[in-house]
């Protein structure tokens, strides 16, 4: 007979098993679906649209640091709620919700709910970073998608293009990045176009001066002007974020910045801290460097929060949660 003892060993020895397998199936890992639904990232992939690379970034961004990385963004809003997508800070600028429904559609046809669209927004976004110059890197999942979206949690978590450094560096803190990886994350900028809305400030009436922002570059500020009248009513008036290459993943945002034409304050202010200015300059001149770094931020921006195992849900429609 097994004395009582043993037997209780053995019982501790058994709970612990259990729940070491259970913390290891509650955490991301690469290669998640590789029995459950094997085509899984290159579905996405072939739904990805290089046209919209920059959106597919900023949306993983704008989902991963309000709650967390469990698609809150994706959600619509509804009579009774007003969601993420639809705050001042998402509506109308965020873009690429179109490639994540495509790529939903895709995988609900061949491996029914499997395939979380909290892992599809990871993975195109890897693919987006990819597509425009970057370059492939892991990505691991088994994330679970949230329910509850809230645009009113957009406004404390989202950091504004105002920000100054310690303020950047406190947001981001707040989510776990450093602010080495902040800086590196901005570099996100180097694609894309932003709203006029975002930086006119800086161009007519900076701190309530009447005037530009002395930190602009003069000649990049007459351009500016010229695209973004200060009269006009168009919302949907925009500019490259990157003034030499803004289609591709490249260091030239930070090269932007060393010649003043950050389009965002939160952009140039990175030079008004040594810690900052040195990675701006650092980074500017190491463009693998720099990508290699962005990659391995993100994957662990990727990992904020996110729900896993028999948390949250696998949604069928990525705008809907389950009924």
């Amino acid at each position: 007979m097994v004395s009582s003892k043993k037997l209780t060993q053995l019982c501790v020895t058994f709970w612990v098993a259990v729940l070491f397998c259970q913390s290891v199936q509650s955490h991301l890992q690469v290669g998640f679906y590789r029995n459950s639904c094997g085509r899984a990232e290159s579905i996405v992939r072939g739904a990805g649209d290089r046209g919209v690379a920059a959106g597919l970034v900023r949306l993983h961004f704008h989902d991963c640091f309000v709650r967390a990385c469990v698609v809150l963004v994706l959600l619509d809003s509804t009579s009774s709620n007003k969601a993420e997508k639809h705050s001042t800070a998402n509506y109308p600028s965020l873009r690429g919700f179109e490639v994540i429904d495509d790529a939903k559609a895709r995988l609900e046809a061949e491996c029914q709910g499997v395939v979380s669209c909290a892992d599809i927004l990871a993975f195109a976004a890897r693919d987006s970073f990819d597509l425009t110059g970057g370059f492939d890197y892991d990505v691991q999942a088994g994330r679970r998608d949230g329910i509850v979206s809230l645009a009113s949690e957009t406004y404390s978590n989202l950091p504004p293009p105002t920000f100054n450094v310690d303020q950047l560096t406190q947001r981001f803190s707040d989510k776990g990045l450093t602010q080495e990886e902040m800086v590196t994350l901005s570099g996100a900028h180097t694609i894309g176009n932003s709203h006029c809305r975002s930086f006119t400030y800086r161009l007519y009436n900076f701190s309530g001066t009447n005037s530009q922002d002395p930190s602009l570059d003069s000649q990049y500020a007459a351009s500016l002007r010229k695209s973004c009248p200060q009269d006009s009513t168009d919302p949907n008036l925009e500019v490259p974020m990157d003034t030499r290459t803004p289609t591709i993943s490249d260091v030239n945002y930070y090269k932007d910045i060393l010649a003043n034409r950050g389009l965002f304050s939160s952009d140039q202010i990175l030079l008004t801290n040594p810690a900052t200015a040195s990675e701006v300059k650092s980074n500017a001149r190491s463009p693998s460097g720099w990508k290699k770094k962005f990659a391995a931020a993100m994957v662990k921006m990727g990992q904020i929060e996110v729900l896993t195992g028999n948390k949250g849900e696998i949604r069928a429609n990525c705008r809907v949660i389950n009924s």
